[in-house]
């Protein structure tokens, strides 16, 4: 229920304002009602899951739920309250200072004394409070004043005050699943009540074509409050346009959801500057294996005072875009180019300009680096930024191991031939192959390598293991520099006796 106005006796919050429905945005009029209707977080809330279990025998403690955004954080903190019949309380981790805290407190204080029952106060983003503020909870969350639920999309290993940290139990969210996204999507176009199907939505109903509904679950990566922002962006413009099926009812398309997404693709005006043309036949013919037309058109820039920089920042760009591993060597000299530009510059520095040219046009080629480059970055326009697998996250602090954070890291040079089979990219894209060597130049024997080692992985397969790299010294990830360090640190420690030595000596 609302926090009372303040009274005279101390400072008591206002209670955040609520917009009416009709105000609200869809995916808070869809927050979730109960636990049933909570989608996702399976291993939490699941049937047997700890959290639902829990609440079930009435029991509730300090927690943080640690995520991505529109993975459920705040809604499943209410649900988790009014599951144990707890009043709800919220703090702003950006409006708010020590006083409203200590305010808030109070008023469970009160609360506790008067009726008896308990208070949930939830912090969203707590990592965004300061030192002070966090400390200001210790003693209340340490003798059950209020149970703190805490939110948060950072690491809190290293966001929160370890003795606050110490009071509460992480609980780790995962990103919606496709799935999830589209139960929640179909839920808010069927539902009469909250969704777009009664009187929220357009006159008519909703219908979202297989197309459309794919991408937009595809463009949410996993966050629900996105999906249903975009859902009803998309049915805003369509309405707009008075775009209908047959039964009347608003049908965004494709192109509605893209819109509303503002996905938009970057575009470069090259056609204001004539110098373009002049460059785009310097780069073509670099590629098509034809140096003299690259020395024509290389000396009718620099005729022209076309910068000299900017010449040789395409002979860089060429070397990796079109003669890549083919030749790696033709980096090198575009660099050196480069480098010599602004060592002797104009006129000598032609003299590089136009080795690097030449040496380039000549080269063998292959785009396959840059090619598997612009389909690895289509992934990540398309699937978003997916998660790390576990067994190659930072453990940078052993209590995430207890999330299964860093477990299972298998270190390469542990293992005959410096090389062990294991998964690399995001689980959705395990199977992904962006780069395949071409037979040009130095890419054969680029290629021969990499047939050899996944033949030594089939190999390992077939027997079961991979044998042991027989190395001697320390190994495991990062064993030479913890000797290294080790070592640091006892010389510094040897320095320090000496120097207590002889500070003794003199003093004596």
């Amino acid at each position: 229920m609302p926090s009372p106005r303040p009274r005279a006796g101390g400072a008591k919050p206002e209670a955040l304002f609520r917009p009416p429905p009709e105000r609200q945005p869809l995916a808070a009029r869809m927050r979730p009602r109960t636990l049933d209707e909570f989608v996702g977080q399976a291993q939490l809330v699941g049937e047997r899951g700890p959290l639902r279990r829990s609440v079930a025998r009435g029991h509730l403690a300090s927690l943080l739920l640690w995520g991505p955004p529109g993975t459920g954080k705040t809604s499943l903190a209410r649900l988790l309250a009014d599951a144990v019949g707890a009043e709800f309380r919220t703090v702003s981790a950006v409006m708010s200072g020590v006083a409203e805290v200590r305010a808030t407190i109070a008023e469970a204080q009160e609360q506790l004394a008067l009726s008896g029952r308990r208070s949930v106060l939830f912090i969203d983003e707590i990592h965004r409070f300061n030192k002070a503020q966090q400390d200001a909870l210790l003693p209340h969350v340490e003798d059950g004043t209020v149970t703190l639920i805490g939110a948060t999309t950072e690491n809190p290993y290293f966001e929160v005050n370890s003795a606050l940290l110490s009071r509460m139990r992480v609980w780790r969210l995962d990103p919606l699943t496709d799935e999830d996204v589209a139960t929640i999507v179909r839920r808010a176009l069927a539902d009469a009540e909250r969704g777009v199907a009664g009187a929220f939505g357009p006159p008519g109903g909703v219908t979202l074509g297989d197309d459309a509904f794919a991408h937009l679950v595809d463009l949410a990566g996993g966050d629900a409050r996105q999906a249903l922002n975009v859902l009803e962006g998309a049915i805003a413009l369509a309405e707009d346009e008075d775009a209908r099926d047959g039964q009347g009812r608003v049908s965004p398309t494709l192109a509605h959801v893209e819109s509303a997404a503002q996905q938009r693709v970057l575009a470069y005006d090259r056609a204001g500057d004539g110098h373009y043309d002049t460059v785009s036949a310097f780069i073509k013919s670099l590629r098509g294996n034809d140096p003299d037309a690259a020395l024509y058109w290389l000396a009718a820039m620099v005729a022209a005072g076309e910068d000299p920089r900017f010449i040789a920042r395409r002979l860089i760009i060429s070397a990796s875009e079109d003669v890549g591993n083919a030749d790696p060597r033709a980096l090198q000299v575009a660099v050196a180019a480069a480098q010599a530009l602004d060592y002797v510059g104009l006129p000598e520095a032609q003299y590089a300009l136009a080795q690097a040219a030449t040496y380039l046009a000549t080269a063998p080629k292959s785009n396959r680096s840059g090619a598997a480059y612009w389909q690895a970055v289509q992934d990540v326009v398309d699937r978003g930024s997916l998660p790390v697998p576990n067994h190659l996250r930072n453990a940078a602090d052993r209590r995430m191991k207890a999330h299964g954070i860093g477990v299972g890291y298998k270190y390469p040079h542990d293992y005959e031939g410096h090389d062990v089979e294991q998964q690399y990219l995001p689980d959705a894209l395990a199977d992904r192959r962006y780069y395949l060597p071409t037979d040009q130049g130095y890419e054969r024997t680029i290629g021969e390598r990499m047939a050899w080692r996944e033949g030594q992985r089939e190999e390992a397969r077939a027997r079961g293991r991979t044998p042991r790299n027989p190395v001697p010294g320390p190994t495991g990830e990062g064993g030479g520099m913890g000797a290294a360090s080790k070592m640091v640190r006892t010389r510094e420690e040897n320095r320090r006796r000496l120097a207590d030595t002889e500070r003794h000596d003199a003093e004596g």
